[in-house]
């Protein structure tokens, strides 16, 4: 693993190690109120100071795990209830930045989004969540471009970055990867169709399923 992570530059480093942590907190690997030490993380993902640090702060911006007083960084403990809360509210704002964009998207976006969809099937075969999940966040980043809203765009991409990792685990929970690519090809068809209204109630109805995987996924490894 160590090799692995040597070999990266230092904003990649930060973002392997920032998923290598998620995976590991998410699973209970690393439980709630662990105190997270740079330097322990550093030797064990053989790298140096600055990327742990970077990774850290990633996570602490998505609530994953807060900086205490005294403590340093420790694992937060997230409820069941508050991250439901949480993917509600993505929820409405993604379904909001799918209607605007379906009326005010212009061909090259719409292209954009439909190349995004034709990539990911490759990371679909493969299982290759880490491909799938960069490809997800373009194919929805996309979307908040296309509403030519940059107040909602900016909005929604802040609530996103609250939950990356979040929307992330929930990739692996099942046929779950395979079953949000699929989601994305029926609102993309919404969207073709000038439906805005439909696609906003396909992508409402995408990130509750991305909700309810996660659930599910925290039940399986935690429990």
């Amino acid at each position: 693993m160590h090799g692995e992570f040597q070999k990266i530059d230092t904003g990649l480093l930060s973002d392997r190690i920032r998923n290598a942590l998620t995976d590991a907190i998410t699973s209970g690997e690393i439980p709630a109120g662990t105190a997270l030490d740079e330097q322990n993380l550093a030797q064990r993902y053989g790298a140096s100071r600055t990327p742990v640090r970077e990774a850290l702060r990633q996570l602490a911006a998505s609530g994953l795990v807060e900086v205490r007083p005294r403590r340093g960084v420790v694992v937060a403990r997230l409820t069941p209830e508050r991250i439901a809360d949480m993917f509600e509210t993505t929820a409405e704002i993604e379904a909001m930045c799918a209607r605007l964009a379906t009326y005010r998207m212009t061909p090259l976006e719409r292209g954009r989004l439909m190349d995004l969809q034709e990539d990911s099937a490759a990371a679909v075969e493969a299982g290759d969540v880490d491909a799938y999940d960069r490809l997800n966040r373009a194919f929805h980043e996309s979307l908040y471009a296309a509403t030519h809203n940059s107040f909602m765009a900016e909005q929604a991409l802040a609530i996103r970055e609250r939950l990356a990792a979040f929307r992330r685990t929930q990739l692996r929970h099942g046929d779950r990867i395979r079953r949000s690519r699929d989601e994305h090809g029926e609102i993309l068809a919404a969207i073709a169709e000038g439906d805005g209204e439909l696609a906003a109630r396909r992508m409402r109805a995408h990130m509750l399923r991305a909700a309810a995987a996660l659930g599910r996924y925290i039940a399986d490894t935690v429990g």
